[in-house]
């Protein structure tokens, strides 16, 4: 797992602070470490571009424009001048050298985004948008540095933001570069060394990437053992019964002992899946809500009382009987529409969904602080999994995944894990990973997927 961080301005504060270290000796390193990923990448030949802005972000361009001077055709392009101390002391090194600085927008091979960084905090004007709508139009590898601009420090895209190939953060990796719509624009993520080891500048956190390392599969080391070892899944089948087959099958090619489908009506499934009309003696977790559609409360009600591991999907989120659970140790997996309803049952906000995804790492803290025993996993192009204070985000995910289905495969992996024996949390991470994980390694065309063809990647991993 890799650390993430609501602001860095603080981790700087500390090297200036405990370490002696200068603003001038950072930003050496950050224009640095832009230089080596230009060195290794880019031929000779080729003309680079690098947009300014008027603060820190902008002297980090310009401190780049002198460290490639000569070595490529270099063009600096400083729209709006210069304030911030540092970029005034950049650019008198620069003009010093003689290196060109240009008084319109230029085409090149390669454009350097240095206007705003991670501290913007305001809506763009109108010039930022040409400028940001120039730089995207251009056919040009696309580096930003710190973050696109147009992205805010709380990780919202007001109106446009730069389109990025690459983006080489500064320090450590920002919680605006994971939010959803960011994921549009960051392109490849590179952490810049300032000029001392991260674990050095890294400080204490709550928040945390995942990693494909991180995953742990459910293999099997016990020779001596049976079906019962591996648990007994109950997966609740309602009036869309696909979602139950779905999450069945997936819930046995990931380890389950046994899957048992619970529903009143005799229904077609595949030979492995057993059916029962009511919980099983021997049942070690259940899966509820995906296709449940109408149903008996006093029924539900009975199965949501019982003391097994639980994990809960759908249409769950829409009934207030969900209260019933929230201080159990459970798993829920919304989509973003089923969290808007689950906060406003819990009495917690009343959003829209515009609002939420504007916003998924602050709601998601505030449900869990409310619920601390619950593990939750929001659902989106960033996967967000969050128990008590801490949450961890699975970058993995792709449109592979926006299929009917999907999720039903999610609950089926953690519905299994949580059968064999897994904590709420890790059987929640581990799923996850290996869903999006399994939807990477598909092959054919991304809009092709279908339930069936996850499981299978699934039980290649």
């Amino acid at each position: 797992m890799k650390k993430l961080f609501y602001e860095v301005g603080s981790l700087d504060k500390r090297c200036y602070e405990k370490f002696s270290l200068t603003e001038d000796l950072l930003m050496e390193h950050a224009s640095l470490s832009i230089y080596s990923y230009i060195d290794k990448n880019v031929k000779r030949s080729k003309s680079i571009l690098i947009v300014c802005g008027p603060g820190n972000n902008g002297a980090d361009g310009i401190a780049l424009a002198r460290l490639l001077y000569l070595k490529y055709d270099v063009k600096l392009y400083i729209p709006f001048g210069v304030k911030s101390k540092m970029a005034i002391l950049q650019l008198k090194r620069v003009k010093l050298l003689g290196i060109n600085i240009i008084k319109e927008f230029s085409s090149s091979d390669v454009v350097i985004d240095c206007l705003f960084g991670s501290g913007l905090n305001k809506d763009l004007d109108k010039d930022s948008e040409l400028i940001i709508d120039s730089m995207n139009s251009l056919n040009a590898l696309k580096i930003a540095c710190d973050i696109p601009s147009g992205i805010n420090n709380k990780g919202q895209v007001t109106k446009k933001a730069f389109e990025a190939k690459i983006t080489i953060t500064m320090g450590a990796l920002k919680v605006s570069l994971y939010t959803d719509i960011a994921k549009e624009y960051v392109g490849k993520i590179i952490v810049a060394n300032l000029g001392i080891q991260r674990d050095v500048y890294e400080s204490n956190t709550n928040i945390y990437l995942l990693e494909k390392s991180d995953i742990k599969l459910p293999f099997r080391d016990k020779k001596n053992s049976h079906k019962g070892d591996f648990g007994h899944l109950n997966v609740i089948a309602g009036c869309k019964k696909g979602a139950g087959i779905i999450a069945s099958k997936a819930a046995f090619s990931f380890g389950a002992g046994l899957v048992s489908i619970v529903c009143h009506e005799e229904i077609h499934l595949p030979s492995y899946i057993m059916q029962t009309h009511s919980i099983s003696n021997n049942c070690s977790a259940i899966a509820i809500g995906m296709g449940l559609g109408n149903y008996e409360n006093e029924e539900i009600k009975s199965i949501l009382s019982k003391d097994i591991p639980l994990i809960i999907d759908a249409d769950l989120f829409h009934e207030e009987i969900i209260l019933d659970v929230l201080e159990k140790n459970v798993v829920l997996t919304p989509h973003p529409k089923e969290f808007c309803s689950l906060l406003k049952i819990s009495g917690i906000d009343n959003i829209d969904i515009k609002t939420l995804q504007d916003n998924r790492f602050f709601y998601v803290e505030k449900f869990c602080k409310k619920y601390p025993n619950i593990v939750l996993l929001l659902k989106g192009a960033n996967v967000l999994i969050s128990k008590d204070n801490k949450i961890y985000v699975n970058c993995f995910g792709n449109s592979n995944l926006s299929k009917a289905g999907s999720g039903d495969v999610l609950s089926g992996l953690i519905g299994s894990l949580l059968s064999q024996g897994y904590d709420p949390l890790h059987a929640t991470i581990n799923s996850s990973l290996a869903h999006a994980l399994a939807s990477n390694n598909y092959k054919r065309n991304n809009y092709s997927l279908i339930p069936d063809d996850l499981i299978q990647e699934i039980e290649k991993l």
